[in-house]
């Protein structure tokens, strides 16, 4: 296994630091999304680059695309440098950089599967984000038709390379704070069997949160609609692995 790590980043400019210095202690490649972040950010990343050139790579964004933007540059990007599997890691120091060892050793174990975050959160969580979170893992479980993803919003995770390259390949795929739902849900479609491991989340390092209560809400609706027509046509397959 050749892992990689991919931070999407858009201004974190104070958490980032942080989060790469905790980083560096598991000396594994990371690639550093920039998408589109403000003059103040993106200077920060380009010096925090330049401080760890053997080990972290800036990947520039011209323009703002979202979360999912910026994943799939770092996939792509990934993909070409020849690793097998990459981390998925938040920029604003939510999560638990000691658990990567665990995530990647078990992702070691089952080379196929994606490793799924299933966060266990502290006081710092805004109400709204957990009850919103509690309904979207509601629309998870009916447009799988299982259990098997415990919690779809978790940024988390580590994901097989391989059969990412097939589904970006054959489909579009979110690219904004829906991101995370739609690629998971359309993993598990194609076959890709899940872990959930739990690991501790807090909100966040920095104050800032690029999620919009109305906006983002929306969107993720959409999203589910969507995944809920595209489960229809597959029931019955869904229903077959669900019994085997």
């Amino acid at each position: 296994m050749k892992p990689c790590i991919i931070i999407p980043v858009y201004n974190h400019e104070h958490a980032i630091v942080q989060v790469i210095a905790h980083l560096k202690q598991h000396g594994i490649p990371c690639l550093l999304v920039n998408d589109g972040s403000s003059a103040v950010c993106s200077a920060v990343l380009e010096n925090c680059a330049k401080q760890h050139e053997n080990w972290l790579t800036l990947i520039n964004r011209a323009e703002n695309g979202g979360k999912g933007a910026a994943m799939l540059d770092g996939f792509n990007a990934a993909i070409q440098l020849g690793y097998t599997h990459a981390l998925q890691i938040d920029a604003d120091g939510q999560h638990n950089v000691a658990d990567i060892p665990h995530f990647l050793d078990v992702a070691q174990q089952n080379p196929n599967t994606i490793i799924l975050g299933n966060p266990a959160f502290d006081n710092s969580v805004p109400k709204s984000r957990l009850y919103g979170r509690r309904v979207t893992n509601f629309w998870i479980a009916i447009n799988t038709l299982s259990l098997a993803i415990a919690d779809g919003m978790c940024g988390f995770r580590v994901y097989p390379l391989s059969a990412v390259a097939r589904l970006i390949n054959s489909q579009l795929i979110a690219q904004r704070m829906d991101f995370d739902i739609d690629i998971v849900v359309r993993l598990y479609w194609q076959g890709v069997e899940t872990i959930n491991l739990a690991t501790a989340v807090n909100y966040p390092s920095d104050g800032v949160s690029h999620f919009k209560l109305w906006r983002d809400n929306v969107m993720i609706s959409a999203t589910h609609a969507r995944l809920f027509f595209g489960m229809l046509i597959r029931v019955p397959n869904l229903l077959a692995r669900h019994w085997q």
